[in-house]
């Protein structure tokens, strides 16, 4: 069992350092509002601290999975944060979705405090943190990822190494530009099914077992149909995603057509109102559109 921290109690990382908990790790956290880090405590137990550093003290690995660059940057950096108060030898592992600059920058920073560093993003959404069965990719020295990946296992179900550092920002800008694609697309054949006159249900219960079948499919036609959008990942976190994702692609050159114009669409979902919708709520532009 390892001694570990967790910074940023949202809805993944709540659950996340739950799990920790669970397999009887020794567990400090931190997050920004204290109150969620009191009752996490209440709940698993362990202890809260007051600052990032605070809470990595004399932690072997310390995750983190907050919300964007400033907010991983925050509780990096300055006197309280993570980097200042972790050990040599010690391993961070990033749990949230940035650019490709923020991490390569933390992990220079890291490197040269003595501490590994490791760009760990998950997908699987809420629902794969609450149950453990995550899916995380990584970047980063072969060493830091050994020690860290046993303690990963905790919350995920595939745990993968893809290279160096930055390699795992990348294998997640990759996984929410399919993403967009998949979803986008059923949005558009479910609604051309409803104003078709067809069930919608009943259709994919037959298309879902070839081609066309999907996790998006399988997992959010039922809840699209039902015009029902609190069951996942934020339309806000998706287009923070996707301008990660378009950012690079133009430093990298390599279009992403599809990827920008979804942007547009999940921008205008924002405009009806659907920022915290889950990102199936394309199928409510597209039913806004076809009945004006």
């Amino acid at each position: 069992m390892a001694k570990v921290a967790f910074l940023g109690l949202g809805v993944m990382g709540f659950p996340m350092a739950g799990h920790l908990a669970a397999k009887g790790h020794e567990v400090a956290v931190y997050n920004r509002t204290e109150a969620k880090a009191r009752a996490w405590t209440e709940k698993h137990g362990g202890r809260h601290a007051a600052t990032p550093r605070a809470a990595v003290e004399g932690a072997e690995l310390v995750m983190a999975c907050v919300g964007n660059d400033d907010d991983l940057a925050q509780v990096c950096r300055g006197a309280d944060g993570a980097l200042a108060g972790m050990g040599k030898g010690a391993v961070f592992v990033d749990h949230t979705t940035v650019s490709a600059r923020i991490t390569r920058e933390l992990a220079e920073e890291a490197r040269s405090a003595g501490v590994g560093f490791v760009d760990a993003p998950v997908s699987g959404g809420q629902a794969g943190a609450e149950n453990g069965v995550l899916s995380i990719m990584c970047g980063g020295d072969a060493d830091d990822y050994s020690r860290a990946e046993p303690v990963m296992g905790a919350y995920g179900r595939t745990v993968k190494r893809l290279g160096e550092t930055g390699a795992g920002q990348i294998a997640k800008m990759m996984n929410q530009i399919a993403i967009a694609g998949l979803v986008q697309g059923l949005a558009e054949a479910l609604r051309f099914g409803e104003k078709a006159g067809m069930d919608g249900k009943a259709v994919v219960e037959v298309i879902s077992q070839g081609a066309a079948g999907s996790w998006q499919m399988a997992n959010r036609h039922e809840t699209m149909l039902d015009g029902k959008f609190d069951y996942g990942f934020a339309v806000d976190w998706m287009r923070k995603d996707l301008g990660i994702c378009l950012e690079t692609a133009n430093e990298i050159g390599a279009p992403l057509p599809v990827t920008a114009l979804i942007d547009q669409f999940y921008k205008d979902v924002q405009a009806m109102g659907g920022g915290r919708w889950d990102t199936s709520s394309l199928i409510a532009r597209l039913r806004k559109l076809s009945d004006a």
